[in-house]
């Protein structure tokens, strides 16, 4: 009898916890599924990606608290690193975003792209959402990193590229986006990566990787 994985223990042991709350709501119970798949393919560990979630959940309600709707911001974790996008009224509301933010417990760095100006346009919103549905699908297009490894934000027709990449994987994510129809600039937020580790974080077999190194494969 095999022993399950610490990784898969994980990841069960974040369903039993959550089940209990999602019983007799077949919507959130899928969306629980979707979530669970995400962090198995994911290059941050388990505990990493719930993390990330916590520190975004808790940096919003503060936010909210602080400002009732003054200000229009998201944030976003990876790896515990944490971008802010959207609008503050003046510079001395942008730095107490930061703040509250960079207060967030387990937050390792602050990178705050929040521009000085009025609250965006639902149509400026539905455009950034669309931008980043497009530049998703021209990764997979594309089939030349995993597209999975690299988390899109727009923000005003300017698109920030999140992740723990590869110099190669960094390179190539940003050529694709800023060659986009509709993108403005483009901002990498990366964690970059030796490809050993990459391969690592992606649990590759080691004959594949070996592969790879001889040069039977492109290295990512």
């Amino acid at each position: 009898m095999k022993l399950a994985k610490p990784r898969s223990l994980a990841v069960a042991a974040l369903v039993a916890i959550c089940l209990p709350a999602l019983q007799g709501c077949v919507p959130a119970v899928a969306v629980g599924a979707g979530a669970t798949a995400l962090m198995i393919s994911d290059r941050r560990t388990s505990g990493t990606y719930v993390e990330d979630e916590g520190i975004e959940f808790k940096a919003m309600n503060r936010i909210e608290e602080r400002f009732h709707g003054k200000v229009h911001v998201n944030v976003t974790s990876f790896n515990r690193n944490v971008l802010i996008t959207g609008e503050a009224p003046d510079q001395a509301s942008k730095d107490e975003l930061a703040a509250i933010v960079a207060g967030v417990e387990n937050v390792r760095s602050v990178t705050n792209e929040a521009q000085i100006a009025g609250i965006s346009s639902l149509g400026s919103r539905s455009n950034d959402t669309f931008l980043t549905g497009k530049i998703k699908a021209r990764f997979i297009d594309s089939n030349t990193f995993p597209a999975h490894v690299v988390k899109v934000v727009t923000e005003g027709g300017t698109v920030y590229l999140m992740g723990m990449v590869t110099q190669r994987e960094g390179d190539r994510a940003s050529e694709i986006a800023s060659t986009t129809g509709g993108v403005q600039k483009v901002v990498r937020v990366f964690e970059y990566v030796t490809r050993e580790k990459a391969w690592e974080l992606d649990r590759r077999p080691p004959e594949k990787a070996d592969a790879d190194k001889s040069g039977s494969k492109p290295a990512p």
